[in-house]
């Protein structure tokens, strides 16, 4: 099974940084994006995708991102459901981010600045992580520390 989304977007407003009881940070922020279609009217539409980031990165993202900016962000798609003062059952969906580009852009803003996110978790391939993920995370290659070649014989190949 694969769920990952990659998405490339503007912020509708500065994130929101709270805190958990025991002290995890959380951020969370809109990412609006365009579709590459155009309705019937010949109008572009845009989608606006809930993004909810922890720890370290929480508290990188409400630092650094700003209402305007653009922001690449890789992370899962969740569904979560709670019962409303009403007792009706709400459900949420939400992408729940473990990288995060900063690209500028935005309001006043300048230059390029990138941060990828991504703390405290093993590498999906194995190897060094040294602690975070590099700065071009989108385009990671797991194999690309190693130099060594693959070792599989032709017939652990699919064709």
């Amino acid at each position: 099974m694969l769920n990952r989304a990659v998405l490339l977007g503007r912020l509708t407003k500065d994130p929101e940084l709270r805190y958990t009881p025991n002290g995890t940070a959380v951020a969370t922020f809109t990412l609006a994006i365009d579709r590459r279609m155009t309705n019937q009217q010949g109008e572009r539409e845009t989608d606006f995708l809930p993004i909810v980031v922890w720890s370290k990165l929480a508290e990188l993202c409400a630092q650094y991102l700003k209402k305007g900016q653009q922001a690449a962000v890789e992370g899962r798609i969740q569904v979560r459901n709670y019962e409303n003062k009403e007792g009706r059952r709400v459900y949420v969906t939400e992408i729940v981010a473990e990288n995060v580009q900063f690209l500028g852009g935005g309001q006043g803003q300048g230059g390029e600045s990138s941060y990828a996110g991504g703390f405290d978790r093993p590498s999906p391939f194995g190897g060094n992580n040294s602690g975070g993920r590099s700065r071009d995370s989108f385009n990671d290659n797991p194999f690309a520390d190693d130099q060594r070649p693959i070792d599989i014989s032709d017939d652990d190949l699919p064709f």
